[in-house]
């Protein structure tokens, strides 16, 4: 018996959300999806997100949304996220910061752990994502464990993936949107992926309006990114294949979606 996990890059504001309104009905469907999980923390005008934009998110049939570094842009939403059950601000931050970094949820049966991971290389101050893995993996029952490891360095992402081979089920990077082609499932048979990259608009600087990205590269002077709105789309992602009996993933699909062509 099998159970399939779709998890989604990051989604990058109203073009991300349009793009899942219209098309993840059809996603799920296609590849038989039981469950699904999508990072989230640009959902809101690419930095951030809110309470709105969370439930519109749910609406479209996502059950756990995982965050990063922005997550707390909006700063409505540090209130707020307390009453945002389905949604994760990473595991080793400070514990005086609201909400979960990890969350155990049954569907159909089966319990998924998903856990949101923030990388120490180049990006804000957290504690060691190693070692905060380990705490939750000893005091862990569930099934199947989802990382979300929210990262800057290949390095780092590469080495966390080979820390917890044969514990995690898998190791699913997000943060730089941009798909990698390293996809595999490791010596020990945990699934891992760089960077998924995310759902927004390919013509653009990592789903911002290519113009002032380009603008603010070249005269050093500061621009405020913008989310892109026109040009072709893209839905970027993993379907994993779980065998419940084996509790291991055993087949996946990777999601590279363009529309507008």
């Amino acid at each position: 018996m099998t159970f399939n996990l779709l998890f989604l890059g990051d989604i990058i504001g109203k073009t991300g959300r349009g793009l899942l309104r219209e098309h993840l009905g059809s996603l799920i469907r296609e590849y038989d999806v039981d469950f699904v999980v999508a990072n989230g923390e640009n959902a809101a005008a690419g930095f951030g997100i809110t309470k709105k934009v969370y439930e519109e998110l749910l609406s479209f049939g996502i059950d756990v949304i995982t965050g990063g570094n922005h997550i707390w842009d909006k700063k409505d939403f540090v209130k707020d996220a307390v009453l945002c059950d389905k949604i994760l601000r990473p595991l080793n931050v400070s514990s005086l910061q609201p909400g979960r970094g990890a969350l155990t949820v049954e569907k159909d049966g089966v319990k998924i752990t998903v856990i949101n991971m923030l990388g120490r290389v180049f990006m804000p101050h957290c504690d060691c994502p190693f070692v905060s893995f380990d705490r939750l993996f000893h005091e862990d029952s569930s099934d199947f464990i989802i990382v979300d490891f929210h990262a800057e360095a290949t390095s780092e992402k590469n080495a966390f993936g080979l820390y917890v081979d044969g514990r995690a089920s898998a190791v699913l990077g997000t943060h730089t949107h941009v798909q990698t082609n390293d996809e595999r499932f490791l010596p020990k048979g945990t699934f891992y992926i760089t960077d998924v990259g995310m759902c927004g608009s390919i013509d653009s600087v990592i789903g911002m309006n290519a113009e002032k990205a380009i603008y603010k590269l070249i005269s050093g002077m500061p621009e405020r990114n913008e989310v892109e709105e026109k040009g072709r789309k893209v839905i970027s992602g993993v379907v994993l294949k779980f065998d419940i009996e084996k509790k291991a993933a055993v087949a996946y699909n990777k999601i590279y979606k363009i529309y507008g062509e």
